[in-house]
């Protein structure tokens, strides 16, 4: 099954937070960003949050979950996020990833999978492998069809914007 095509049971706190990371994924394609938003959640409470912002910040890593890191340390005055929960529109890639593990986050919550550089179980598992010395939990498909429109949209006026632009 698709984990896109239907949303399975979650928690009403892991709906609300998720709804939250779509607010800010919507900041981003407003910009003109791939519509990815992050918050980063410690005892029911936002920490940090972010949105894609590459290439508005002409930052390769400033990616929307690596920005909600960022926050939550300068916030929180320290780079270990134990006992965190990261809530983020799509898939992590593997840098996001990296990060994730080196920040020590427990928990990471997902809505679409990324077919195409998911770290998290579709392309690789940089979250849950064994190698590394930091494992996290992942649950992924939590609000999976509003996360996925929101990228097939962003995509679709982008190829449509280009068709309009090219000539003949």
């Amino acid at each position: 099954m698709d984990p896109n095509a239907a949303d399975p049971p979650y928690s009403a706190a892991d709906a609300r937070h998720m709804a939250r990371a779509l607010v800010l994924a919507d900041r981003a394609a407003a910009a003109g960003e791939v519509p990815v938003g992050a918050v980063l959640v410690r005892d029911g409470e936002i920490v940090g949050e972010g949105w894609n912002r590459p290439i508005g910040a002409h930052d390769p890593t400033a990616h929307a979950e690596i920005v909600a890191l960022r926050a939550a340390a300068e916030r929180i005055g320290n780079y270990r996020l134990t006992g965190t929960t990261l809530y983020v529109t799509l898939e992590p890639c593997a840098m996001c990833s990296g990060a994730i593990i080196h920040a020590r986050v427990g928990r990471v919550v997902y809505g679409a999978r990324d077919p195409r550089t998911g770290a998290a179980g579709s392309v690789m598992d940089v979250l849950t492998t064994d190698l590394l010395n930091h494992r996290v939990v992942v649950e992924g498909g939590v609000l999976a069809r509003d996360s996925a429109a929101r990228l097939q949209r962003f995509f679709a006026e982008r190829r449509a914007a280009a068709q309009a632009v090219a000539p003949p």
